[in-house]
């Protein structure tokens, strides 16, 4: 399971950096041609669609860094059993959440997936809803391989992380 979540992250990863270079790239066309005194209206939903992938892939790759919702002072401030504890409270919390995430997201494609585009009307606005989804989907991943890791610890008794 550890080698298909890293690959998972990869791809993740991956995505973010090409929808944020997308942003950025498409950002660039609309700077300069606005500077050029040309209109072209479709780079201000690409920007936005693209960036809303990269940032949901990111948050999803934070999740499973542990670098994303966190109780700081208490993971600083706790040791042993209880910074286990944490952990698996932590990692429940978050798949709660994600389940609830991921089923409204599920809803709001299908509600959506119809919508045209305004600007790219050969678009369907379910492509870019999707992303919530798939989001929650992978932070419910991440967050039980998580959970299984601190709960194997706490089994054992040892102390990750």
């Amino acid at each position: 399971m550890n080698r298909f979540i890293k690959m998972l992250e990869k791809i993740q990863l991956t995505l973010g950096i090409l929808f944020l270079s997308l942003f950025f790239i498409v950002i660039v066309i609309q700077i300069t041609t606005r500077h050029l005194g040309i209109s072209v209206i479709w780079t201000t939903e690409l920007a936005t669609y693209s960036f809303i992938w990269a940032v949901f892939m990111g948050a999803a790759v934070m999740v499973n860094r542990r670098e994303h919702f966190t109780f700081d002072y208490l993971q600083r401030k706790l040791k042993g059993k209880t910074l286990l504890i944490l952990n698996i409270f932590n990692d429940l919390v978050l798949i709660v959440f994600n389940i609830a995430l991921f089923i409204y997201g599920l809803e709001v494609v299908e509600g959506f997936w119809s919508y045209n585009w305004v600007a790219l009307p050969q678009l369907k606005m379910g492509y870019v809803w999707i992303s919530i989804p798939i989001m929650a989907g992978t932070m419910i991943l991440y967050s039980i391989s998580h959970l299984m890791k601190h709960v194997k610890s706490l089994k054992v008794g040892e102390v990750s992380e």
